[in-house]
């Protein structure tokens, strides 16, 4: 199963995704996190694994990439991915397809290819789930990043700006005929209502609370140690709709 989680900028993806591959790994699972955002860095950090090198140099570095994408036809295995590029804790292995580094060298095309092209490319065995971490917004979608993926998490916080951004990504991914669920998080009882009330109970998936301990790991660029009853319960429901 490939899983895309997106959702507007500081809802929570990158937490919720590594907190999300975290549980499932300890179910005995294998996991590939792709990290397809360009802009931040801190997922190594969540995940507590060494960050990788940018796989786009893998292909000769983002100047070639456009070129050199147009030539991945056949399937990969997880087997067959570079090593040098990959880092990896336990059961959980990091991808990075690429940073922008420097002023001025243009923009993140060529990575956004790449990514959308592995994502369609690399199969998976029975005991493998991928999860992709996206940047901000809806652009993924527009790219067709989700083309390659079996589930799309849109991360909701308590913000107006997340509600009205979830009926843009479920629009798109009803195009796209790719099931979207809901997580909420970083909520309250409160927040937790109206946020039932906008979006529907129905849709959402997961609910994961405030919590402190969270906010201090993002903030200090620390491991996540902490177990979320809410993503214990997302976990399980993943995992069932694979079988």
């Amino acid at each position: 199963m490939k899983i895309v989680i997106c959702g507007k900028g500081g809802c929570g993806k990158s937490t919720i995704c590594a907190l999300l591959a975290k549980e499932i790994g300890r179910r005995d699972n294998k996991v590939i996190v792709i990290d397809t955002d360009e802009s931040n860095t801190g997922l190594h950090h969540l995940l507590g694994i060494d960050k990788p090198d940018d796989f786009m140099n893998y292909f000769g570095g983002k100047k070639l990439l456009f070129e050199k994408t147009k030539t991945i036809k056949n399937k990969w295995k997880t087997r067959d991915l570079p090593n040098d590029y990959v880092s990896g804790k336990d059961n959980i292995r990091l991808i990075s397809m690429g940073k922008i580094h420097e002023f001025g060298e243009g923009c993140a095309c060529p990575i956004n290819v790449l990514s959308s092209t592995f994502l369609e490319v690399l199969e998976l065995r029975d005991d493998e789930i991928l999860i992709a971490d996206t940047d901000a917004g809806i652009e993924h979608l527009g790219r067709g990043l989700e083309r390659g993926s079996d589930m799309i998490l849109a991360i909701i916080d308590p913000s107006r700006e997340s509600i009205l951004m979830a009926g843009k990504i479920s629009r798109l991914a009803n195009q796209a005929g790719k099931p979207v669920h809901y997580i909420l998080n970083k909520v309250n009882e409160e927040t937790e209502d109206v946020l039932s009330c906008a979006l529907g109970k129905e849709d959402i998936m997961a609910v994961v609370p405030e919590n402190k301990d969270i906010f201090m790991a993002g903030l200090k660029g620390e491991e996540l140690n902490v177990r979320i009853e809410g993503v214990e319960m997302l976990a399980d429901k993943v995992l069932t709709k694979r079988q």
